[in-house]
C-alpha cells in the first residue's frame, strides 16, 4: 500500500495507512504543532518513555502499537541559532518527508530498518519542524550500551548488517554505536536515516566505516580497536547481495 497525505492548515503528514489509521483520531494530540510536543502525548498518556540523545526520542504505546516520536533537532553551529527551526524549501524536501520515504525504501527491500510510521511536517512562514514516527523495536538497546559484553559473533553480524546497508547504496551519514540497535536475540537493527542517501558505491563507505570507528573510541575507549577489527571483518565476510541469491 501506498503511503497517504493528511494536510490541516500548515500541518502535514505523510503517512503508512497500514499503521496510522487516520491522523485525527480522538486517542491523539490534535493534529498540527501538538504532534511535535512530547508533552501533548504525555497529556494524552500515551508517552511510556524515552531514549538519550539529541531530540531525546520518545516512545509512545497508541492503541496497541509500540512508536519513537524523534523530533528533528540541529546540532554543531547551527543549533546556536535554532535547534528546530529548518528553512522551507518545499514540501518533499523537507527532512521528515525525505526521512520517511527512504526509511520505506529501506524498509520494504526487507534490510533491517524500523517501520516507518509517519512524518509530520509544520510550516511557519519561511521555516519548519518535523518530527518522524517509527514502530519501536522490541526488546533493544543501542550497540554503545553492548559493547562491553559484545561476542565476536554479535559484532560481526554488525559489520555484515551494515554491509547489507551498504550494497543497498545507503551512505548512512551518522553512522554510530547509537544508531544500530541490537534485539534480546543478538539481532542487529540500523536507524536515523535522516540527510542519508541512496547513491552508487564509492568512497562513502570508508567515510561511513570511519565514523563508525570514531564512534566506538567515544564509548569503548579502552577496546575500540579489537572492537571495530571484528565488525570490520563481519563486513568484508559477509556475502554481497547478489551472492545471497
Amino acid at each position: 500500500m501506498s503511503l497517504s497525505t493528511y494536510h490541516h492548515r500548515d500541518a502535514h503528514i505523510l503517512y503508512d495507512p497500514t499503521r496510522l489509521a487516520q491522523p485525527d483520531l480522538p486517542i491523539l494530540p490534535p493534529f498540527g504543532e501538538a504532534w511535535l510536543d512530547p508533552d501533548a502525548w504525555a497529556a494524552r498518556g500515551l508517552v511510556v518513555g524515552s531514549a538519550p540523545g539529541r531530540g531525546a526520542s520518545q516512545f509512545l504505546a497508541v492503541d496497541g502499537a509500540d512508536w519513537v516520536l524523534r523530533p528533528y533537532r540541529r546540532g554543531g553551529m547551527a543549533a546556536r541559532v535554532s535547534q528546530a527551526d529548518y528553512l522551507w524549501t518545499g514540501l518533499e524536501r523537507t527532512r521528515g518527508f525525505r526521512e520517511m520515504r527512504l526509511t520505506r525504501a529501506l524498509f520494504e527491500q526487507g534490510l533491517p530498518a524500523p517501520a516507518p510510521v509517519a512524518a509530520i511536517v509544520v510550516r511557519h512562514g519561511i521555516t519548519y519542524r518535523a518530527a518522524l514516527i517509527t514502530e519501536r523495536l522490541p526488546k533493544s538497546q543501542a550497540l554503545a550500551e553492548r559493547l562491553a559484553s559484545a561476542s565476536p559473533r554479535l559484532l560481526a553480524d554488525v559489520g555484515a548488517t551494515i554491509r547489507r546497508f551498504h550494497d543497498a547504496g545507503l551512505d548512512h551519514v551518522d553512522l554510530n554505536a547509537r544508531n544500530l540497535l541490537v534485539s534480546d536475540e543478538d539481532k542487529v537493527w540500523l536507524i536515523d536515516f535522516d540527510r542519508c542517501r541512496l547513491r552508487p558505491q564509492g568512497a562513502w563507505r570508508q567515510r561511513n566505516l570511519s565514523r563508525l570507528e570514531r564512534s566506538l573510541v567515544r564509548f569503548s575507549p579502552a577496546n575500540a580497536e579489537s572492537l571495530f577489527i571484528a565488525i570490520a571483518e563481519g563486513y568484508r565476510n559477509a556475502p554481497a547481495d547478489h551472492d545471497k541469491a
